[in-house]
């Protein structure tokens, strides 16, 4: 097991920024994950994302595809040409000792390879996937053993992925890993033929704010996934809830303008995740430091900081006399899940002047 490989907090040093949306050049894209609740076909999903005005659609998933057979993938590949969208393309863990793993499809060599080959009768320049969650940072092993998997799986199918000019994006996912951990990870796999898929969200599920997850990964990032967080303070730590962009308290206008700074020629693709309440990192309590004595401490001072300006927020809530699994209750998720997507593009484009 590699041990050269320190994660030591980059400095952020991000100017203060105005809020007023510039004229931008940037893609709008979206994850379709935005859309999980609709049931919709790809076809559908494509026609969502370009009357939103989107450039890219995100397929993070295959299920969203609707069959990876060749000839069904050429009539979402003519589709999305005919809207003039671009198509990305991905699916879950490369880990073999994750959580998250699906060890009845295969080997990670073998379903990075079948997920190249989707890329490539898409168009899509990446394939997305992950290490795991932040199950792996409480399992018997180490993390650092997951990273080491993961680079293995990587690095199996290097000269497939360098011979059909598409990349690996490894996103930091569910908790998994910081930004300086997946930056370590992705330059030691080679660069050459791996990036980052820079999520916003899943930032703060590392105790990490955004900010300093942008400043770290984009230099490496080849796709993103972006959305809103609020961040507070209560007795045990901290509570950390996803919310629609403009309602968290990450400074998103201030991120958005920085992203444009750092990297014009870069998606700003959207994976909604409106949570109905949050997530509590009890970081008051000493056990919690047994799996995050990873995280440096200058990098929690950030996410801290955002913690003690925050404010609790109130997520939207179904009609009276509704209740959670029920079919109206369904329906009125599918509404919210459908608006919260509308809302967010709109954000965009009016907001912070992408698309």
């Amino acid at each position: 097991m590699a041990t050269r490989r320190t994660f030591l907090a980059a400095a952020a040093g991000a100017a203060a920024l105005s809020a007023a949306p510039a004229k931008s050049r940037h893609r709008l894209g979206l994850d379709f994950f935005s859309l999980r609740g609709q049931g919709w076909s790809a076809f559908e999903l494509l026609d969502f994302a370009a009357r939103n005005g989107a450039q890219v659609g995100h397929f993070s998933e295959p299920r969203f595809l609707g069959s990876t057979e060749p000839s069904h993938l050429q009539k979402v590949r003519k589709h999305a040409e005919k809207l003039g969208l671009e198509i990305e393309v991905g699916f879950g863990s490369i880990c073999p000792t994750s959580t998250r793993f699906v060890k009845e499809d295969g080997s990670a060599p073998e379903q990075l390879r079948r997920m190249l080959a989707v890329a490539k009768a898409v168009g899509s320049k990446i394939v997305r996937c992950y290490l795991g969650s932040a199950d792996e940072r409480k399992s018997d092993l180490p993390l650092e053993a997951h990273i080491e998997g993961t680079i293995a799986s990587c690095k199996a199918v290097r000269d497939d992925f360098l011979r059909a000019g598409v990349k690996i994006a490894l996103e930091n996912h569910a908790g998994d890993l910081q930004a300086l951990q997946l930056k370590a990870l992705i330059e030691e796999a080679g660069t050459d033929y791996v990036g980052a898929l820079l999520d916003a969200g899943n930032a703060t599920w590392t105790l990490e704010d955004p900010l300093h997850t942008l400043e770290t990964l984009a230099p490496l990032a080849v796709t993103t996934g972006i959305r809103d967080s609020r961040i507070w303070s209560v007795p045990e730590g901290a509570n950390v809830m996803w919310v629609p962009l403009g309602k968290g308290n990450i400074g998103i206008r201030n991120f958005a303008e920085r992203f444009k700074e750092l990297r014009p020629d870069l998606t700003f693709a959207l994976e909604m995740i409106n949570v109905p309440g949050p997530r509590t990192f009890a970081h008051r309590r000493p056990e919690f430091w047994d799996h995050y004595r990873d995280v440096p401490a200058s990098t929690f001072a950030g996410f801290e900081k955002l913690a003690s300006e925050g404010e609790p927020y109130d997520a939207p809530k179904p009609p009276t006399g509704v209740e959670r699994g029920s079919d109206a209750y369904k329906s009125w998720a599918r509404e919210l899940e459908r608006a919260d997507a509308e809302a967010d593009l709109r954000f965009c484009r009016e907001e912070l002047g992408f698309g």
